[in-house]
């Protein structure tokens, strides 16, 4: 049995959210709404809530769903390369109307469907959508609709189409967007559109320049759920075949689940970072100085004349004086470095051996090795 919560009703959204976020941990179907559309969402890292998912919309796996996110975080999480200009993009277009298809890190246990190795990606504009995703993390959400039938811009829509197969309705009254986000596929050399949306082409310009072709698909209406052309098959070009419902990319909920060993079940919205068990890097920061472990005192470097002990930092040493009183007063290597093509000979030979570290050669090589 189904619940339904009107979020203009402060209390029944925080319950509603709440109710959200339970049926998603399970691996249960929620519907929410966004900026563009409702969309219907599934943990991201349940393979058979995604599965549960592409049944209720009568998909199968060649049309796996986009991912929504509640933070730029959780974002970098999933995606392993963004390319040249997906920053410029996010910076200026998100939260909102902008999809993007990336490579998908390969650290991530999920499945989606047919992928390819790639994810669409967008951070919705609509309060509710954000409030959910930033509790749950990552969810994988298309249009709430039957495939082939337009997809729903208000509750009752949704749920006429999609029935007792949801959990959760989050009744947010009717989407204001009604036009389709745009897609922008990453993972080539030059950002190719994919699909014609809500955001001009003029402003994606302004940013990144496009590739665009004749076969690129207008959304100009809700109804316009054509489906995304598959790229040519080839591994560097190639994105996933983006679901029709990525028109309808809303909201973004998905709690990280036992399955998600990239770490993404810590990225809700906490400002703590991610825990040790984040192998995408997304708690190894650069400029992390947890994460840069300097060298101990005695650690050997190899040099071209054989191993050296580095000292401990500490006041350069003056040089023992030669035995012979002859070479007393000759300056030591260490006072005086070998300069290739020096035409004036020196007053003695310098010391056999190798030549002294100074303090700060010291800790220029310790601080090289941390890096």
């Amino acid at each position: 049995m189904s619940e339904r919560y009107d979020c203009s009703d402060p209390e029944q959204r925080e319950a509603g959210i709440a109710a959200a976020v339970a049926a998603v941990q399970k691996g249960e179907l929620v519907v929410l709404p966004t900026d563009t559309v409702y969309g219907i969402g599934a943990d991201a890292f349940t393979t058979w809530a995604v599965s549960r998912l592409l049944v209720a919309k009568g998909r199968g796996r060649d049309m796996p769903p986009p991912v929504l996110v509640g933070t730029m975080r959780a974002a970098i999480a999933l995606v392993d390369d963004m390319g040249a200009f997906g920053q410029d993009l996010i910076d200026q277009f998100w939260p909102g109307g902008l999809t993007l298809v990336c490579r998908a890190s390969p650290t991530l246990a999920w499945d989606l469907g047919d992928t390819r190795g790639t994810v669409a990606v967008r951070m919705p504009l609509h309060a509710v959508a954000l409030d959910l995703l930033k509790k749950t993390g990552p969810m994988a959400v298309s249009s709430a609709n039957r495939t082939g039938l337009p997809a729903a811009t208000t509750a009752d829509e949704a749920v006429e189409q999609l029935g007792d197969t949801v959990s959760v309705y989050l009744d947010g009254g009717p989407c204001s967007g009604g036009v389709a986000s745009t897609i922008i596929d990453l993972t080539g050399s030059v950002p190719r559109l994919l699909r014609a949306g809500v955001i001009p082409m003029d402003r994606l310009r302004e940013v990144a320049a496009l590739v665009t072709g004749e076969d690129v698909p207008v959304s100009t209406s809700v109804n316009g759920t054509a489906d995304i052309p598959t790229l040519p098959d080839d591994a560097a070009q190639a994105p996933a075949a983006v679901p029709a419902g990525v028109a309808d990319l809303p909201g973004d909920p998905a709690p990280a689940s036992a399955h998600d060993p990239a770490g993404v079940a810590d990225l809700r919205g906490d400002p703590a970072p991610a825990s040790a068990h984040d192998p995408a890097g997304v708690a190894d920061l650069p400029g992390d100085p947890a994460q840069e472990s300097a060298p101990g005192p005695a650690e050997l470097r190899t040099r071209p004349d054989g191993p050296v002990q580095v000292p401990e930092p500490g006041p350069a040493k003056t040089p023992a004086p030669p035995n012979d009183p002859a070479q007393a007063s000759a300056p030591s290597s260490a006072e005086v470095p070998d300069l290739p093509n020096d035409p004036a000979p020196r007053s003695a030979p310098a010391p056999d051996g190798p030549p002294a570290e100074t303090s700060e050669s010291s800790a220029d090589a310790k601080d090289t090795a941390g890096k």
